[in-house]
């Protein structure tokens, strides 16, 4: 199964593409500003909440028995929204689901479709796939509106446009809206009521003329076949509701089994993520109404290498996602590097356990991903389903260093040798050895005592890489266990 994003171009390795976002001080800048607004007013949002801790342990637990059972709860899905009028589409990997889209959109005669915000069309390049075949994608949300006049990408789950400021908006604004449709009014300013406005005015003529609308949904309903989206500015709300055909593409690992799951989460997230109690627009469809919404609705389930991460006993937990970014706001290695550097439509801490799942490790960003982080502990703790994305990165560190893909040969099932981690993994056999030979590391320890000064402050080679920003830990005069030999006799002397 092809795990391929389609549309996204090849990327440098994290450490190159970060080194380079680093030196833009006005990027720097846009993302200190946003994130710590950001997470200031989500701490207080969810500081009200006394139930806190139980609600987040209580997601964790719905999100993990989905995950065990998704087979089952993907199956009742599929049964309840085909009953309810709509049709059910599988998609193994991107190329499949943007076929199946395209093919969709064609059959309804249409050359255009408006687009709620969505990160599983992001996540398989459909724009790219749908403009191949001559049929142009709106991007309505805002933030999205912002990346997609700009010819950017986007650097932040919850606000795609992060990187720019007011008047990067402007400028864009009044130089590339006329190539989409209705242009920026003239004397268009940057303050913040006419930049809405003129995205206003600019995307109604789009929701009133458009016959299909393509989304993605925050969750799933197995019991109902219900479908939800949560967004804060009303434009999923009219893409949602306006067009005649609507065709939503979803991971299927958001699923949740009933509506009393979907409480959970309606409190969680839209504190977790935009710090509200609750989003301004919670839109929920069930299959198709006569006189209501829709006439025709197809809901396309997406693998594109879920399954194999489900199968991954530590990194499976990266799926109870559920889209909030709080990670990302707290994260000092994103604030820093912003969302470009990941080289994913998933940046920050969930991204660099979520792309190299999704994708493996074979290319070289996705091998350095697990390494975009000091290992803080911070995206643990705001996390609103307790996903443990440190225990995650380590867990892939490892996979990175002991090999590449699994593949088949013949009856077996191996790992391709990494590439660029020689030095690592010879490192840590002869840790390995070393530890198993007491006499050695004896030995090795006394060495390094008598010869401390000799030692350099940083590490040759490779090794550069880890100590060109720090200093080696200085070597004592005396190793521990001669120390303990000297002054105990080598004997636990507490009672």
């Amino acid at each position: 199964m092809s795990a391929t994003f389609v549309g996204m171009p090849a990327f440098p390795a994290f450490p190159e593409a970060a080194r380079e976002a680093v030196r833009d001080a006005t990027l720097r800048g846009n993302l200190r500003h946003a994130t710590h607004t950001i997470r200031s007013k989500r701490a207080r949002a969810v500081g009200e909440l006394s139930d806190w801790a139980e609600l987040r342990e209580a997601g964790r637990r719905i999100k993990d028995h989905t995950l065990r059972h998704l087979d089952r709860y993907l199956v009742r899905l599929e049964e309840s929204v085909t009953a309810a009028g709509g049709t059910v589409h599988w998609a193994a990997d991107a190329e499949e689901a943007n076929r199946i889209v395209a093919g969709l959109v064609r059959a309804t005669g249409e050359s255009e479709v408006v687009k709620v915000k969505s990160m599983a069309t992001q996540e398989i390049g459909l724009n790219e796939a749908l403009e191949a075949e001559g049929i142009r994608a709106y991007e309505t949300d805002l933030a999205e509106l912002i990346v997609q006049l700009g010819q950017d990408r986007p650097s932040h789950i919850l606000v795609p446009a992060i990187h720019r400021n007011r008047g990067e908006i402007r400028d864009i604004f009044a130089s590339e809206m006329g190539e989409w449709g209705r242009p920026a009014p003239e004397g268009l300013t940057d303050t913040p009521a006419e930049l809405a406005e003129a995205a206003r005015l600019h995307l109604r003529e789009k929701f009133l003329r458009a016959k299909v609308g393509v989304s993605g949904a925050n969750f799933m309903v197995a019991e109902t076949g219900t479908l939800v989206v949560v967004e804060s500015e009303g434009n999923g709300r009219m893409c949602l509701t306006l067009p005649e055909t609507l065709i939503s593409v979803v991971g299927i690992e958001k699923v949740v089994p009933t509506w009393r799951d979907l409480e959970v989460f309606l409190q969680t997230l839209p504190r977790s993520s935009t710090a509200e109690r609750m989003n301004p627009y919670t839109s929920m469809w069930t299959g198709t109404t006569d006189g209501d919404g829709p006439d025709t609705f197809h809901l396309v389930l997406l693998d594109n290498g879920r399954t194999d991460t489900l199968a991954d006993t530590v990194g499976r937990q990266a799926l109870r996602c559920i889209r909030c970014s709080a990670c990302l706001n707290v994260c000092p290695v994103y604030e820093r590097a912003g969302g470009h550097a990941y080289g994913s439509v998933y940046p920050g801490p969930i991204g660099a356990i979520l792309s190299p799942q999704l994708r493996g490790t074979a290319s070289e960003i996705d091998a350095s991903l697990p390494y975009a982080s000091s290992l803080c502990g911070a995206c643990y703790d705001v996390c609103p389903v307790a996903i443990d994305i440190p225990e995650v990165l380590v867990h892939l560190r490892e996979r990175v260093v002991e090999g590449g893909p699994a593949v088949r040969e013949g009856n077996r099932v191996v790992l391709k040798p990494a590439r660029g981690h020689a030095a690592e993994r010879a490192a840590m056999r002869a840790a390995r050895w070393a530890f198993a030979h007491p006499g050695a590391l004896r030995t090795g320890q006394r060495l390094a005592s008598r010869t401390r000064r000799l030692h350099p402050r940083t590490l040759p080679g490779p090794g550069r890489a880890w100590s060109g920003s720090r200093d080696l830990p200085a070597v004592p005069a005396e190793p521990f266990r001669d120390w303990w030999q000297r002054t105990r006799g080598g004997k636990d002397e507490v009672k």
